[in-house]
């Protein structure tokens, strides 16, 4: 039984057991059923002093309980898996940032360029600008891929919102060369098809904080964020299906690259 300063549970019941008034008689050393030497232990604070150890012990215990219980949640996901949909979505929120951030340095800002006759034109720099788009299509497949690996519901439910998205202007996009796979849900760009098409259609879906591209960006954001939460669990599954204690972003990049 464990002791807290030489006193344990049955020192405690029976400290307060003997404060009994219930009976009017009087013995030896004890009135109405209490002992002078425990009124004196009363009276100098040791009793005091050994209730707030006691109850100072249990607070404590239950305080470190708390916090193992915290401790222990799961993630459902692989850490590989889970820095896999975190490093792809980065990528796909900074590809998209580049298409609908307006600045002095967008693809979207008219260039005067040459003509195969000599001619000075003014208009959009469609190479430019397909390399830009192609490379968030690129991003946007490989975070697909990777979310659908991962067992986390936020993970699923962020790229299922993502793939809607995209749905909701599937029709546009086909219009730029873009179509969607309805079986993966992954995008496929012809360059062709995209640059021979009107590129004042591609900037809306690009360019700007109400375009296709913004909100392509803020969910694959989001699905950062749910990657990244998910991996500060205390626990998550390594490829072998056994636990990892720990989530070490180093070593997580290390076995995936």
């Amino acid at each position: 039984m464990a002791t807290i300063s030489g006193y344990d549970s049955n020192s405690i019941s029976t400290l307060f057991s003997s404060l009994n008034t219930s009976s009017s008689s009087s013995t030896g050393n004890s009135i109405y059923n209490i002992d002078f030497s425990e009124y004196a232990s009363i009276k100098s604070g040791s009793y005091f002093k050994l209730l707030k150890s006691y109850y100072s012990e249990v607070d404590t215990s239950s305080k470190t309980s708390s916090k193992t219980n915290e401790s222990t949640s799961t993630s459902e996901d692989s850490t590989k898996t889970l820095a896999n949909v975190k490093s792809t979505a980065s990528e796909l929120a900074e590809s998209a940032k580049e298409l609908y951030t307006k600045s002095s340095k967008s693809v979207f800002n008219e260039v005067t360029t040459t003509d195969s006759e000599g001619n000075k034109v003014k208009g959009y720099d469609v190479d430019a600008i397909y390399e830009k788009v192609s490379a968030f299509v690129s991003d946007y497949n490989s975070l697909i891929a990777a979310a659908g690996k991962s067992n986390t519901d936020s993970i699923a439910n962020g790229a299922a919102s993502l793939v809607n998205i995209t749905k909701n202007n599937e029709d546009t996009l086909k219009q730029i060369g873009i179509t969607m796979d309805e079986d993966d849900y992954t995008l496929s760009i012809d360059e062709d098809s995209f640059k021979d098409s009107d590129m004042e259609i591609v900037k809306k879906l690009f360019y700007g904080t109400s375009s296709y591209a913004y909100s392509a960006g803020v969910k694959a954001s989001m699905l950062e964020s749910y990657a990244t939460s998910e991996s500060a669990k205390a626990n998550t599954y390594t490829s072998s299906g056994s636990y990892s204690n720990n989530y070490n972003t180093g070593n997580i990049f290390s076995d995936y690259f």
